[in-house]
């Protein structure tokens, strides 16, 4: 989100507002919730627009919420991966029935999602929170499999978290529709968290020597200073899930990266990668 903000004017320029959260976390929420019981009302649109943009006008509108899909805890249900986030999409799509409607999100590999999830949400016994499921079957395919099932008119961005300090400036620009020639701010902001103070000006300085550097080449400029200054803490998760080995995390992270490999050839589905 703060990304988001600091390109507002950048945006702008290119007809898209990205408005602030507290304009539409709380209605949307409520919106949805009322939903849940009811069809929505024939100005359903006209007043949920007024309310984000504050009767300004926009052809595209950025909105931002981890929580769009359900609180932590139930971000995994009967080993599927946000399980409400098909309904949510087709609430959307009802609302916005006239509008171009496109899904970012960032995927994680499950063997550091799932910990985190729990350490969020799960109060109780650790086992209950997998329902007795193999964590090798959780699939992030099956949550989008279900969302384009639900809401076929919808495209769906996503990429690799773990990725994201890489390709961020492309992942705002996307967002946007923003050419690529624009200069993103704080387009290095995640880099900055994994490298050392050191290591990042000296990249910076690489970078302004040289302006004509393709996006592919300033990535693998990127991946080349990390190699030598990245910030070890802060690129290593602890995982603490009771009986899982380090085989079994191994076994996750390889079932991630072919589910990702998969995810890239479905429909309607762009994958930003490195």
């Amino acid at each position: 989100m703060r990304s988001l903000l600091k390109n507002k004017d950048l945006f702008s320029a290119y007809g898209v507002a990205v408005p602030g959260p507290g304009k539409y976390r709380k209605l949307l929420r409520q919106t949805m919730d009322a939903l849940d019981v009811s069809e929505p009302a024939e100005n359903a649109r006209e007043v949920l627009l007024d309310a984000i943009l504050d009767n300004a006008s926009a052809d595209r509108v950025i909105l931002s919420n981890s929580h769009f899909f359900g609180p932590p805890r139930t971000a995994l249900q009967q080993g599927v991966i946000y399980p409400r986030a098909p309904t949510r999409m087709l609430q959307m799509a009802n609302i916005f029935q006239t509008d171009e409607i496109e899904l970012f999100m960032a995927l994680k590999n499950p063997a550091t999602f799932l910990p985190a999830v729990r350490d969020r949400a799960q109060p109780g016994d650790p086992t209950d929170f997998m329902d007795g499921m193999d964590p090798r079957a959780v699939r992030w395919s099956d949550t989008l499999v279900r969302i384009r099932d639900a809401v076929p008119r919808i495209s769906v961005t996503v990429w690799c978290s773990e990725d994201s300090p890489l390709i961020w400036p492309e992942v705002i620009r996307e967002m946007g529709r923003i050419e690529h020639g624009d200069e993103i701010v704080g387009g290095y902001d995640l880099l900055a968290d994994i490298m050392a103070p050191e290591g990042m000006s000296l990249f910076q300085a690489f970078v302004e020597k040289h302006p004509d550097m393709s996006e592919a080449q300033r990535r693998r400029a990127m991946v080349a200073f990390l190699e030598k200054f990245a910030v070890d803490d802060a690129i290593e998760e602890e995982l603490d899930m009771p009986g899982w080995t380090e085989q079994l995390v191994d076994e996750m992270t390889e079932i991630y990266d072919d589910d990702v490999f998969d995810i890239a050839r479905m429909p309607g589905v762009q994958v930003i990668e490195p």
